[in-house]
């Protein structure tokens, strides 16, 4: 059980959250705090509202009650510092069926600003095990390849909060392998992690704590 009592070292805090649709509850009185250079891991059935807070935490979805703040600040898609602080890779990813793998990473790195995104690009695949599909258009990769595609999409962009939704979809257990060591990589560089996951090995390895959705504690 989280202290609830000392929030000022959590980077990401969710107080209180709940949302409805119509009669139906996603999800009540949610309670739960990241820090930077943690993870939390939010396990549990299918329905139980675990996508959905996901989606309310980047600011795609709303609370009907409660509070989520990520450093301080409410959550506000739209506000340049948020697009600076959050990566997320929730749901299918888009992809721009006329642009190679490369090309896709360039694009996303330089809709956020960041310096030299060809060069971020090449590490990025290289980081991903996917250099050798960098001129490939998305559409002739793997489901696994895709995956890591995805996952470089939130990779080459800053971000201080990382939300990912079962980002071990589609990974073999050399995929597996990679992504938690790509997380272990995210806590050391200090972002706060944010998963919701059904693997369990992939949790024990990463998670510094864990919410069971459902229960929410």
């Amino acid at each position: 059980m989280l202290d609830h009592s000392h929030h000022d070292d959590q980077f990401l805090v969710v107080r209180d959250a709940a949302r409805h649709f119509g009669e139906l509850t996603a999800f009540a009185r949610v309670n739960f705090g990241v820090a930077a250079g943690n993870c939390c891991a939010i396990i549990g059935d299918n329905g139980a509202g675990k996508s959905t807070l996901l989606q309310c935490v980047i600011g795609a979805d709303r609370l009907n009650a409660g509070s989520i703040t990520i450093d301080g600040a409410d959550v506000d898609e739209s506000s340049p510092r948020f697009r600076a602080t959050v990566a997320a890779v929730v749901g299918d990813v888009a992809t721009f069926a006329h642009l190679t793998a490369h090309e896709h990473l360039q694009l996303v790195a330089t809709a956020h600003g960041v310096p030299d995104p060809y060069a971020i690009a090449t590490a990025t695949l290289s980081d991903v095990g996917l250099a050798g599909a960098a001129d490939q258009l998305p559409v002739t990769l793997s489901s696994g390849q895709r995956r890591r595609l995805a996952l470089a999409s939130a990779f080459v962009r800053p971000r201080r909060l990382l939300v990912l939704d079962e980002p071990e979809q589609h990974l073999d257990s050399a995929g597996r392998s990679w992504l938690a060591s790509a997380l272990e990589q995210e806590k050391r560089m200090g972002t706060a992690v944010l998963l919701v996951s059904h693997d369990s090995d992939l949790v024990a390895a990463v998670a510094d704590h864990v919410v069971e959705a459902g229960t929410w504690h």
